[in-house]
């Protein structure tokens, strides 16, 4: 090539998603491609797809219409979860090229022979029987933290989810993989890590398609915790029947484990966790919360919880309200139900009306609201350690505490990706945190 050919890419949906697309960013980079911005004009624009979001064709399509806004003859590229799962509908849409399944995704400059646009899109995409091999994969440059994909694909069959027609079978990364990735990433001098996966708990089951154990997920906590120059490591999302007593206590002694977890609920009420296949009840949520809040009082706990779901009435509803209600945790990640084709929850009776749902949303985003509000409110008056984001929004840089509060303070480029001890002193109009810092060399809030 005469003149070195642009890449961009865009990443639709979760940090899982997004350190793949670094990885699949630095395969062009090695192939001789210069990545630029999405907003910027490129010769290809890579679009990562994701099936969760119930407008994912209504995304997908506006993103290809803002690439081909700014080069009307780009090569236009699909991957991801709805890549996987609708190949033919993405492939249909105006001006895509390609569309790669999901073990063909990481192949993706293999596909790419000229860059002439296609009358139709091209389809490659595998049986998801097929996607039984792992590839690692760690997003890097693209913030102060870099996601570090540890297990991919799911064994669970939540009647709600497409992720394992998807993203196929449990599988995860060697222990070696991943401790050698834990230390490239720290070595570029990002000061955090966050463990990713579909289901990381399950960690160490199904290496590259067989279903030894060879580790566990406290075998590699236990063992990241050892590497040198991370500074802080966060666990991104964990089953609560895979957050085990170990792994707690691991996280409340750790050198670089944070106190923050995230741990899926979906429902309050054990009618609902049951037809949705979960593999636990509330009470064992409880003894979850529990647990954290004994060892670390001043931990962050979120809650994933689904809202809608088939035969929940209104009665399940007020079940699960009052249950988060009166649980000691930090905030909500509201989803509302949507149907999805090829799930059992989709041919269920007791379908609840879009209104409804909208409504039992609403309640549960203001009980977050409330729940974060007095997490932040215990904290003020603490001493804490804030990693400080890259982005100068408004006048102000932003960063997050170990335990996940958000803090502001005027705009200092200086500041930007350290770690400083503060003081927590008050809540903002807009809900953030103001601080004090604790040594005087550090430059004032």
């Amino acid at each position: 090539m005469d003149t070195q050919k642009k890449v961009a890419f865009y990443t639709l949906g979760c940090k899982l998603n997004f350190s793949e697309t670094s990885t699949i960013a630095r395969d062009f980079q090695q192939g001789g491609f210069e990545k630029v911005e999405f907003e910027d004009v490129a010769d290809i624009y890579v679009i990562n797809t994701c099936s969760v979001t119930e407008n994912a064709d209504k995304q997908f399509k506006q993103v290809v219409k803002r690439a081909l806004k700014k080069n009307e003859n780009a090569f236009v590229a699909a991957v991801g979860c709805y890549a996987q799962l609708k190949p033919e509908e993405l492939a249909a849409v105006d001006g895509v090229d390609l569309v790669l399944g999901a073990t063909e995704k990481f192949k993706i400059t293999d596909y790419i022979n000229d860059l002439s646009k296609n009358d139709f899109g091209e389809v490659y995409s595998c049986e998801i029987q097929e996607a039984d091999f792992y590839v690692g994969s760690y997003s890097i440059g693209d913030r102060t933290r870099a996601f570090l994909k540890v297990q991919d694909g799911c064994d669970y069959k939540c009647t709600y989810c497409t992720i394992p027609l998807a993203r196929g079978i449990s599988r995860s990364d060697t222990m070696e993989n991943v401790l050698k990735n834990a230390a490239e990433i720290s070595a570029k001098g990002i000061r955090e890590i966050v463990l990713t996966g579909v289901n990381i708990g399950d960690y160490g089951k199904g290496e590259f398609g067989n279903k030894k154990h060879e580790h566990t997920f406290l075998d590699l906590v236990t063992e990241l915790d050892k590497v040198e120059g991370i500074e802080r490591l966060r666990i991104s999302s964990i089953e609560p029947n895979l957050l085990k007593n170990e792994t707690i206590d691991l996280v409340s002694q750790s050198r670089a484990f944070v106190p923050h977890f995230h741990i899926p609920l979906q429902s309050g009420s054990n009618d609902i966790l049951k037809k949705m296949k979960r593999r636990y009840m509330r009470e064992l949520y409880v003894d979850r919360v529990t647990k954290v809040r004994e060892v670390m009082p001043h931990a962050c706990i979120g809650v994933d919880v689904i809202v809608g779901f088939p035969g929940e009435t209104d009665e399940h509803f007020l079940e699960t309200y009052n249950f988060l209600n009166e649980l000691e945790i930090s905030y909500l990640h509201v989803f509302t139900y949507s149907e999805r084709d090829n799930t059992e929850a989709a041919e269920m009776d007791g379908v609840v009306p879009k209104k409804v749902r909208a409504k039992r949303s609403k309640m549960l985003r203001g009980l977050s609201a409330k729940k974060r509000r007095a997490f932040y409110e215990s904290q003020i008056g603490t001493t804490r350690t804030v990693l400080f984001e890259g982005e100068n929004k408004e006048g102000y840089i932003h960063g997050f505490t170990e335990n996940y509060v958000k803090v502001k303070a005027p705009w200092n480029p200086e500041l930007v990706n350290t770690l400083h001890t503060v003081k927590l002193t008050n809540i903002d109009d807009d809900g953030m945190v103001r601080f004090e810092f604790m040594n005087d060399t550090a430059i004032s809030a």
